[in-house]
């Protein structure tokens, strides 16, 4: 079985996992806004800026296939994705430290610390990533609110100030949605990314995002 082939399976391996899912997850919302469909990834290289070493001038390469420091190789899609899936963790972490003053459900309370100090873990990782490869944290064309999943500063705010059974209804429904986007936005880098251990970490982060939304929906919050 080769690279490609591999890949495209855990792909298709992880949309069927994630609508199982969903369906576990009916129960916690009867009208759940789907998630914005993802960007197709470029099929087309772009390029791609490196930085040369001290006193040496920078290098552009197409970005089909770059060479990191370890001798691992990436695109341009992966850095979009990494740059893309920060913004989007720190979103998650931030409605799941709501959650310890304001939740009223016990279990839910205990399912959000996991999800911000497993999500927080993962963050500093991708930071490494880029640093580990002089591309910057963010790139300023990226649309945040246009990320799957993502959840309006409306909605964060709202859940902010609820309390008890709202906070819990709200958070279920907000970070469901949430992590259907994460998985969407894996299974969109399992297609197109090139470095090896960043679609495992991918692929293994949004099978846990599965668990999780499977979690939330047997606490059978209304």
């Amino acid at each position: 079985m080769n690279r490609r082939h591999t890949r495209t399976l855990a792909a298709a391996t992880l949309t069927v996992l994630a609508a199982g899912g969903i369906a576990l997850s009916a129960c916690t919302s009867e009208k759940e806004t789907p998630a914005a469909k993802a960007p197709a990834a470029s099929s087309s290289p772009v390029p791609v800026l490196l930085p040369g070493r001290p006193g040496e001038s920078a290098a552009v390469s197409d970005s089909d296939q770059v060479k990191a420091p370890d001798g691992s190789a990436y695109n341009s899609i992966d850095v979009a994705y990494v740059q893309m899936m920060i913004a989007h963790h720190q979103q998650a972490v931030e409605m799941a430290n709501l959650a310890p003053s304001r939740a009223g459900n016990g279990a839910l309370k205990r399912l959000a610390e996991r999800i911000s100090v497993g999500q927080t873990l993962e963050i500093d990782y991708l930071k490494s990533w880029l640093k580990d490869r002089n591309q910057p944290e963010s790139d300023p064309s990226h649309d945040h609110s246009t990320m799957p999943g993502g959840q309006s500063a409306e909605k964060v705010a709202a859940l902010t100030a609820a309390t008890g059974a709202g906070f819990d209804r709200q958070f279920v429904a907000m970070m469901t949605e949430h992590h259907k986007g994460a998985q969407q936005m894996a299974a969109d880098l399992l297609r197109s990314g090139m470095d090896e251990r960043l679609s495992e970490l991918a692929n293994e982060s949004a099978v846990e995002q599965v668990a999780e939304i499977r979690r939330m929906a047997e606490l059978g919050i209304r």
